[in-house]
């Protein structure tokens, strides 16, 4: 048993396929497979079930995971403790970003970290703000950038960056572009929204908007990069709803009005208690940028 071969095993579970793991470890498919198989076969026991859309675990491949990641976190620590004797930090650091996120938050401090730390690996994952969460929970990443609105994501400790009012980009020709002040929630159910998905701070705002003036929209679009719903709108496709900082971002050749709402969007770190040296620095670094 080889610890490339355990760490082959978490991505595939992790992601659902080997082709989709292959792609995240910069691996030929063909050797994630090989591999997996491999470990399969000394251990004398199926782990995951090929289906034509995927894996899953089996029975046996649940608990041997679970032994996994508490076997690799172990080894992560075993390189951090001796990169601290050392001087220097090691080990590795997952960490997950929501989608049209604030990248300066990530670019800068990763490439910092990679540049005082070498020994530190650093894999990133992007997706939902809800399934980061979950994945820090369940120890699949140590450290996300994430979108909330109203209370942070439960049982976790979580750091704010910043909080967004929620605003309206629209294409110059919109019917709602036309107007000044700010824009009801009864007045975005009059028109096509372009919203992102659910499981995103901005989407959670709206809906709790909508919920507290009673009112329905009609989801034209729903799509996680905030760059495609902002295209759309220029195309007067509807009205995209996002965070103020997030429409800053693709505010060119849009009208931008702020929405009637006191519900707002957050973006943050969250992590579970005692991360890990390098999480701790990572999440240092992203802290100390958002601050300037």
């Amino acid at each position: 048993m080889k610890i490339h071969q355990l760490r082959y095993l978490l991505a595939v579970a992790d992601a659902g396929s080997f082709t989709a793991a292959a792609e995240a470890l910069h691996v030929a498919q063909s050797g994630v497979s090989a591999q997996v198989a491999k470990l399969e076969r000394e251990l004398g026991v199926g782990l995951l079930e090929r289906l034509p859309r995927g894996v899953v675990p089996t029975d046996a491949g649940t608990a041997v995971l679970a032994a996994t990641r508490t076997a690799l976190d172990a080894l992560d620590a075993v390189s951090a403790t001796a990169g601290r004797h050392g001087g220097l930090l090691a080990g590795r650091v997952r960490l997950g970003t929501v989608r049209g996120g604030a990248m300066s938050v990530v670019t800068g401090p990763l490439a910092s970290l990679a540049r005082d730390h070498p020994g530190v690996e650093v894999v990133v994952t992007e997706d939902g703000s809800e399934a980061l969460a979950d994945d820090v929970r369940e120890g699949r990443l140590d450290l996300a950038l994430v979108g909330w609105s109203g209370d942070p994501p439960a049982g976790l400790e979580s750091t704010s960056l910043g909080e967004d009012a929620l605003v309206a980009a629209l294409g110059p020709r919109h019917p709602l572009a036309a107007g000044r002040g700010r824009l009801t929630p009864a007045r975005l159910a009059s028109a096509s929204v372009l919203a992102l998905p659910r499981g995103t701070g901005a989407r959670a705002a709206l809906d709790r908007a909508c919920a507290a003036a009673g009112v329905g929209l009609r989801i034209a679009v729903e799509a996680g990069d905030p760059a495609t719903l902002a295209a759309l709108a220029r195309q007067g496709l509807g009205a995209a709803v996002l965070s103020e900082r997030t429409a800053a971002a693709y505010a060119d050749g849009l009208v931008v009005r702020p929405v009637a709402t006191t519900a707002t969007s957050h973006l943050g770190l969250v992590h579970r208690a005692a991360p890990t040296p390098a999480a701790a620095d990572l999440r240092a670094r992203m802290l100390a940028v958002a601050d300037r």
